[in-house]
């Protein structure tokens, strides 16, 4: 299995930043894809950003020009520096990773972090 621990949520002025983290850790072999999700009550999960092992990235339309999102391999980290934050933005952000275990090298499974809340009050 692969855990994955967020950290760098909290409470932010509209047209603030927050930077989250992500580790992973546990038996990895790779982690092809790693990345963000958030979500809002009543609404479905949503990307934010993800990167390739390759860094190789994709945004939301929402949030380009604003977010960036980075990782190390080294580390299994992956991190998403968010500026000029806006209400909407306001959400639980979930870290994912998409890769393979040492337990089984050619079976590859999405994986969630807890969540970590973000609120941009206006």
């Amino acid at each position: 299995q692969v855990q994955l621990v967020e950290s760098g949520g909290g409470l932010v002025q509209a047209g603030g930043s927050l930077r989250l983290s992500c580790a992973a850790s546990g038996l990895i072999f790779s982690l092809n894809i790693m990345g963000w999700y958030r979500q809002v009550p009543g609404k479905q999960r949503e990307l934010v950003a993800t990167i390739t092992s390759g860094s190789n990235t994709d945004y939301a339309d929402s949030v380009k020009g604003r977010f960036t999102i980075a990782r190390d391999n080294a580390k299994n980290t992956v991190y998403l520096q968010m500026n000029s934050l806006k209400p909407e933005d306001t959400a639980v952000y979930y870290c994912y990773a998409y890769g393979s275990t040492s337990y089984n090298l050619f079976k590859r499974d999405n994986y969630w972090g807890q969540g970590t809340q973000v609120t941009v009050s206006s």
